[in-house]
């Protein structure tokens, strides 16, 4: 495959880790204050919304359940309503911040063959879709050209989830929109 030069990666690729210890990378994110370092954009009483650090569209976020499992049939009632609801609200949000003409959304479960990296806590992917978004690139030489910054779809997303009716957005701008 070839590469697309992007320089703004540099800063996630040279990061410290905060925690080599940590098990599992979605546990980690929800007792940890840095949001917006972390692209964590939205969050609920059950479940919280991150963006894709490797998305394969601009606004690609996961959906993901605050409960550590990789069964679907693990999470209770309320953890299901909220995580279903937070997608419902996520749809919404990217809608405003990016209008998209579809989306892609799906979980990836059972382990390595259902194609996930991360398979011992299930999350759901959606995937903002355009008209003409899989364009010459990926066909004829193997290269996918994302459009937008990770952190500018942060800000779009962000402030499109803080219009909702329901949520709270702190004055720090470094913490992610609370839905009610």
């Amino acid at each position: 495959m070839d590469k697309v030069f992007a320089p703004w990666r540099i800063e996630w690729v040279e990061r410290e880790e905060t925690n080599p210890d940590v098990d599992c990378v979605f546990c980690a994110f929800q007792g940890q204050d840095d949001d917006r370092a972390n692209n964590l954009v939205a969050r609920s009483e059950h479940a919280f919304v991150l963006l894709n650090n490797y998305p394969y569209n601009p606004g690609h976020v996961m959906v993901i359940p605050h409960t550590h499992t990789g069964e679907y049939g693990d999470l209770d009632d309320e953890t299901l309503l909220d995580h279903a609801r937070l997608k419902q609200r996520t749809f919404d949000a990217l809608e405003t911040a990016l209008s998209p003409d579809a989306f892609n959304a799906g979980l990836n479960l059972g382990g390595s063959a259902a194609g996930g990296s991360i398979n011992d806590h299930l999350h759901t992917h959606i995937v903002p879709r355009w008209n003409g978004d899989t364009n010459f690139m990926p066909v004829i030489s193997d290269t996918k050209v994302i459009v937008e910054a990770v952190e500018d779809t942060y800000d779009r997303l962000y402030a499109a989830f803080a219009s909702q009716d329901g949520t709270t957005a702190p004055e720090d701008k470094d913490k992610a929109v609370r839905i009610d």
